[in-house]
């Protein structure tokens, strides 16, 4: 793969935040991503402000205050929406619990799932079912990997009782990307626009990878981390819910940061944007690494242009390892994101060949459904690292 050596220079001085990458070559970036150094350095700063200035102080209460809201800002205009419309959480599984469990469920109601999701969320909505009598039907789109409309099979498994639609935009362990908007448009249309099936949206991997503007999606929530394809810290995530719901979504777990409190100090009422779903204290230093390493994508690049490049490499890595008759790409055209999974036929199991080339420092995962290995390239990636990696698993086939 041929670059311009200017380019090269520019992603090599991007590379330079990331001190992770040093001496090992990364396709881990839809596990964790490698955090920059001036986000470690943002989170290092916050603690020391902290301590300096008193943890617990006014002062410090009106600057964690700023900086909360300075971060749910940053966020929507990633993703295209209102920072109203967004609540910090920890993670993609505690965004969606905040969704799922914030449902009124009657039994009776059904959950559409599909054949792809993480155990995270399958335990939560399994949990659900069990506690209030709703029933969960799946949704087959593993098979639409190369052939068949993901939307079409989804309309065939919505009934009359369908309360909630759970996918992930982008599939974490084939690598599709799923057709969010007509999905949304659909589930809406179902009944009318009265009584509409909501979408959840499982973000771990479209988030940070994707080129996103939610509010042209019509997705009802949006749960995703920072700590993978944005490369922040581990800890910290958010939820989109799109406004025309909000009010029929119930707060689960209360505390203070969601509450409007009166001048006796007792609870009045819930607060009427994305801070309803907050709790109490958070590591607020860790919010500070997330904005630092969402200020270090954007300087090089916007999400479209981020995006572009990590289709470009992913399909220089799609093209290159088709070349082996004994490895065998999940996808059989181009990837439409940075997920490359593969099989690899021989005589060891994908676990051992994981190992083998994490000993040569080269880091992967596999997937147990579809048994497979993963690779995850981001817009930084080298095409030498590419090219390593595949001289490295010729060595292995």
């Amino acid at each position: 793969m041929i670059y311009p050596q200017d380019f090269l220079s520019e992603v090599q001085q991007q590379r330079q935040e990331f001190p992770g990458l040093i001496n090992k070559v990364y396709f881990n970036f839809g596990g964790q991503g490698t955090l920059p150094r001036s986000g470690l350095e943002a989170i290092i700063d916050a603690h020391n402000f902290l301590q300096q200035k008193g943890p617990f102080s006014l002062k410090v209460n009106d600057w964690i205050g700023q900086k909360v809201e300075l971060l749910r800002q940053d966020i929507a205009q990633e993703f295209g929406v209102e920072a109203s419309t967004i609540t910090l959480t920890e993670n993609v599984t505690s965004g969606c619990n905040i969704a799922i469990w914030g449902i009124n469920w009657q039994a009776g109601d059904r959950i559409l799932m599909t054949d792809c999701e993480h155990p995270g969320i399958i335990a939560t909505v399994k949990e659900v079912a069990q506690r209030f009598g709703v029933e969960i039907d799946i949704c087959p789109l593993l098979n639409t990997l190369n052939e068949g409309n993901p939307v079409e099979v989804i309309k065939q498994h919505l009934t009359s009782q369908t309360k909630l639609v759970v996918l992930s935009h982008l599939l974490w362990n084939t690598g599709q990307v799923l057709p969010l908007k007509e999905i949304s448009d659909l589930c809406h249309s179902y009944r009318g626009s009265d009584d509409p099936i909501l979408v959840l949206a499982d973000a771990a991997q479209s988030a940070g990878s994707l080129a996103l503007n939610l509010a042209e999606t019509g997705v009802d929530f949006y749960g995703f981390t920072g700590h993978k394809w944005f490369c922040g810290p581990a800890g910290v995530g958010a939820l989109y819910i799109r406004p025309e719901i909000f009010e029929s979504i119930s707060p689960t777990f209360i505390g203070w940061r969601g509450i409007n409190i009166d001048k006796n100090g007792q609870p009045i009422d819930f607060k009427q944007d994305g801070r309803k779903f907050e709790v109490a204290t958070s590591s607020y230093p860790q919010y500070e690494g997330l904005r630092a390493t969402m200020g270090v994508h954007n300087d090089w690049g916007n999400s479209q242009q981020r995006y572009e490049q990590i289709c470009q490499l992913s399909g220089y890595l799609w093209q290159s390892l088709s070349k082996f008759s004994a490895v065998n790409c999940l996808k059989s055209s181009p990837p439409e994101a940075g997920l490359v999974s593969f099989t690899v036929d021989n005589n060891m199991s994908h676990a051992t060949i994981v190992q083998k080339l994490e000993s040569q420092g080269f880091f992967l995962r596999t997937i147990r459904d579809p048994d497979c290995i993963r690779a995850c390239v981001h817009y930084f990636t080298l095409p030498d690292e590419i090219d390593q990696l595949v001289k490295a698993i010729s060595g292995i086939v």
